[in-house]
């Protein structure tokens, strides 16, 4: 049962109350009646509103059901002019550029990786934010980076061979992005600093400089002696570290121990998608650590073998310029958080009805005030210098939503007496119809956005979803490979470069989600930066310190500057939908795909709905580890209902499939103490029944969502085990 107190209209459940009260509002220069009393307004004024654009997205889809269900002869042209007619396709507004003012730096000038954590879970959290830095060294040593073969593995005590391929790839980085004049980084015997400039003696006694002198950007220590060597390439910076009594340094010629690479610029905290936050209990904990955050006072306590250790927030980098003057460098990611998107309600508050409250609403009125302690300096560490509060926004449909976000921030900021924009927002494009409209959605926030992004899971989810009556899709692998989807990826970046995103705000690309596998992430997520991107998400503090290194192989200002004179209307590429023109697969091929799609539900369902994780490392059919969350799930169950709703299979094909993967998914699980299996009694497994339902109600869900289904399953297990325990 949930414990209520009644403030003005309002009922909150009082591990949100006594949270707010007590830890959210002292400090915040916010009056706790005026908080309370307006808080209650906004929800009164803007619930209906919210209720009405749900309304509208379920009346779209109706009309799009019927249409393809009476048009079985698809004809492009009839099927776009009924998308005008409806008001699904909008016109392209006239150009205009974003005003966006007081970015940080991260955000308008810089690029780099971008991390993406569960706040929920402390420990994960700092470490997201601690991962503005990263060993270069550590990230080689301890992935496929570099390879195992010739008797180079990675176990045991150190590998002084393994170590030696490490410190042979750190030098050829050296090499390329600060070149000397003459010579080669694998020959220094030492890093001075000699009249304001980088000097490096080699082995044969030649001292030279870089072939770029601008590169050199300072130094910790002394400027005969420095122990650091700060650089600067493509607006980023890295450290050659010097101890020649560290183990490392001891076997160098130059004494060098270490590349610190500057890594995670950004990084999201997020209340959404990760993680398993259903209730009042779960909600707290959320908004506790986005506070503690922005306090600079959240730490977390855990065992690693042996040893009790604490984490907390880093301290900014202290270093001398060449001109030999202090000056610091952030020591943190610069931290935006995620709220949910408009569809859900919480029980952590009800309204004067005894309604449940749009968590959207709740979210951008607690998550604000949380982080309006940074920018009033109630904090340790800064968080934005420029005084900004940057809320990611997920699952809009359309540029009417988008308007709708605009307007609970602009009450937000005045409820909490925050300066107008103050609130930033990034427009997640993971939805067909701000796809479609995305410059459209751009104007309706264009004094405050700072960021726009694709996301292939989400958005190949709601594909399905919305063309669910136009035919049985194509196979989930080739789907990237579609020209809705390219379109789609390119049209991100056109939009966001035609409405002046650059030097003002950024153009995101999606998650690395395969977090062992950092050798083809190394080969293949360059890729976003040529395509435009000046941020990508990756998977750990380790992907991020190696994504880093494709920023200083290319320079995605150029890159962006080159498009700028490409950019075209891909809308009716976008349209094209990922229908299968031939159905005809085998039965080996219809059954690898529901088994791989069934593997993938239980096995992230299970963790979500059993344990409250909202985010982890899935192995899927192949025992190959993915970092998942509800996007994958998103994909996997639609596919199925799509396939079973044109009888490419049945329901008992399904379910046996199910059953039959459910075991497997056990069997992965099977060394965790805390994990439920699911094919001991399928019928009291709360999990198993919640991935049935994903499925054989996908064509139900809205928007093809699975939160309705995890959130009422997952609040069921929670009462389930409690009374058990």
């Amino acid at each position: 049962m949930v414990n209520y107190v009644k403030i003005g209209d309002l009922q909150v459940a009082s591990e949100l109350y006594d949270f707010i009260n007590s830890e959210a509002l002292p400090g915040s220069q916010v009056d706790q009646g005026s908080f309370w009393a307006g808080f209650e307004k906004i929800i009164t004024d803007l619930t209906p509103k919210n209720k009405e654009l749900l309304e509208v997205r379920d009346e779209l889809q109706k009309k799009i059901n019927k249409w393809h269900r009476e048009n079985k002869e698809f004809n492009f042209n009839r099927y776009k002019e009924f998308l005008e007619e409806i008001g699904y396709l909008l016109p392209t507004p006239e150009d205009f550029t974003i005003t966006t003012e007081d970015a940080d730096d991260e955000i308008a000038v810089k690029a780099g990786p971008q991390l993406v954590v569960p706040v929920d879970n402390a420990r994960y959290a700092i470490n997201a934010a601690n991962a503005r830095w990263g060993s270069l060294y550590d990230a080689l040593y301890g992935t496929d980076v570099i390879s195992e073969e010739g008797g180079v593995q990675n176990q045991g005590g150190y590998n002084p061979e393994r170590g030696e391929k490490v410190i042979a790839f750190a030098r050829d980085f050296l090499d390329k992005t600060i070149p000397l004049q003459v010579g080669s980084h694998k020959e220094a015997i030492s890093y001075q600093v000699d009249q304001e400039r980088l000097l490096v003696t080699l082995i044969n006694g030649k001292k030279v400089r870089l072939k770029d002198e601008d590169k050199f950007a300072g130094y910790q220590g002394e400027a005969d002696e420095p122990f650091a060597i700060l650089l600067k390439n493509n607006d980023n910076y890295f450290e050659i570290q010097i101890d020649r009594d560290h183990p490392i340094g001891t076997t160098d010629a130059a004494g060098v121990k270490d590349i610190l690479l500057e890594s995670a610029l950004t990084s999201i905290m997020d209340c959404e998608d990760s993680v398993a936050a259903v209730d009042a209990e779960d909600k707290a904990l959320v908004y506790r650590n986005w506070l503690g955050l922005n306090k600079g006072d959240l730490s977390a306590t855990f065992t690693k073998g042996t040893k009790t250790v604490t984490r907390s927030l880093n301290p900014d980098r202290s270093y001398f310029s060449p001109q030999g003057n202090e000056f610091t460098l952030p020591g943190r990611a610069l931290m935006l958080v995620r709220n949910v998107g408009h569809l859900m309600t919480n029980n952590a508050v009800l309204d004067g009805n005894g309604n449940e409250v749009q968590e959207g609403i709740i979210d951008a009125v607690i998550t604000s005030l949380c982080a309006k302690h940074s920018i009033i300096g109630n904090t340790t560490f800064e968080n934005s210098t420029k005084g900004s509060i940057y809320i990611v926004k997920p699952k809009m449909h359309g540029p009417a939503e988008a308007a709708f976000a605009n307007e609970l921030f602009n009450r937000t900021e005045d409820l909490l007496g925050l300066t107008r924009n103050t609130l930033k927002i990034g427009v997640m494009d993971e939805e067909r119809r701000t796809s479609l409209n995305l410059r459209a959605c751009i104007r309706e926030v264009k004094e405050r956005v700072v960021f726009i992004n694709t996301g292939f899971l989400d958005r190949t989810g709601d594909e399905m979803h919305t063309s669910m009556e136009a035919g049985a899709m194509i196979r989930k692998n080739e789907m990237k490979s579609s020209m809705w989807l390219q379109s789609y990826e390119k049209s991100n970046v056109y939009n966001g470069l035609a409405t002046g995103f650059q030097n003002r705000a950024q153009i995101g690309k999606g998650m690395w989600a395969m977090p062992d596998l950092m050798k083809d992430m190394l080969e293949q997520k360059i890729g976003h930066l040529k395509a435009g991107g000046n941020t990508a998400w990756v998977p750990s503090p380790t992907a991020a310190t190696l994504h880093a290194l494709h920023y200083h192989q290319i320079n995605v200002k150029e890159v962006q500057k080159n498009l700028l004179e490409s950019i075209s209307d891909l809308r009716d590429d976008i349209l094209q939908i990922p229908v299968a023109v031939n159905t005809n697969w085998s039965q080996e091929e219809i059954q690898a795909e529901l088994d791989n799609n069934a593997q993938g539900i239980l096995g992230y369902v299970v963790r979500w709905v059993e344990q409250g994780i909202g985010c982890s490392k899935v192995p899927d059919i192949n025992n190959i580890a993915l970092m998942e969350d509800r996007a994958t799930l998103r994909i996997s169950s639609q596919h199925v209902a799509n396939w079973l709703h044109h009888g490419i299979c049945t329901k008992e094909q399904v379910v046996e499939t199910l059953e039959r993967m459910a075991k497997v998914v056990d069997e992965q699980n099977a060394g965790d103490p805390a994990y439920k299996p699911m094919a001991s009694d399928f019928n009291q497994s709360v999990a198993f029944k919640a991935a049935c339902e994903l499925v054989f109600k996908g064509y139900d869900q809205p928007s093809g969502y699975t939160e309705p289904i995890l959130h009422s399953r997952r609040l069921e297990a929670k009462t389930k085990f409690t009374v058990n325990s």
